[in-house]
């Protein structure tokens, strides 16, 4: 049986910078052996869902800004890096840039947390025009979506950690 010091070392960062939602799974008896990434991520996702509403923000605020002030300067985890990196978010164009920094602080200023959505497979334009529908949202509704695109980033950094087929 894996060690809750190896588990939470190895998933606490699914959820970006909430290793206490790996801390909860493996606390509750919830880590099954062998570890796959559906597994893993149907735990993680059912302490995610059941923090308190304070605790999601929590975890929605610690995601950075797309192409933001962490990404400059270089500050971002390895995970969020290659994520916006394969988005082609560290080759925009000042033009560009300058748009998607209104965007972010117009967004932050509107729901109290940084536009979320998982960016494998997206390219920029499909990122911006992503931006723009979702900033028209109600709080509910984009409390809702965000926390929907935090499960498909995990999933996604999960999958990546088990190359195995399931």
């Amino acid at each position: 049986m894996i060690s809750r010091t190896d588990f939470v070392s190895r998933f606490g960062g699914v959820f970006e910078h909430s290793p206490f939602i790996a801390e909860r799974v493996y606390d509750a008896g919830s880590v099954t052996e062998p570890l796959t990434a559906s597994g893993v991520h149907a735990a993680l996702v059912a302490v995610f869902r059941a923090a308190s509403p304070q605790e999601r923000l929590g975890v929605l605020r610690a995601h950075p800004d797309l192409a933001g002030r962490l990404a400059i300067s270089g500050e971002l985890t390895e995970d969020s890096r290659k994520e916006q990196a394969g988005a082609g978010l560290d080759r925009l164009s000042p033009a560009e840039h300058a748009r998607f920094t209104a965007l972010n602080s117009a967004y932050v200023e509107k729901f109290g947390f940084p536009f979320i959505i998982a960016v494998k497979g997206l390219g920029k334009d499909d990122i911006l025009s992503a931006f723009e529908t979702r900033i028209g949202n109600g709080q509910d509704e984009e409390f809702a979506t965000a926390t929907a695109q935090v499960e498909k980033i995990a999933l996604l950094r999960l999958t990546s950690m088990f190359p195995e087929a399931e």
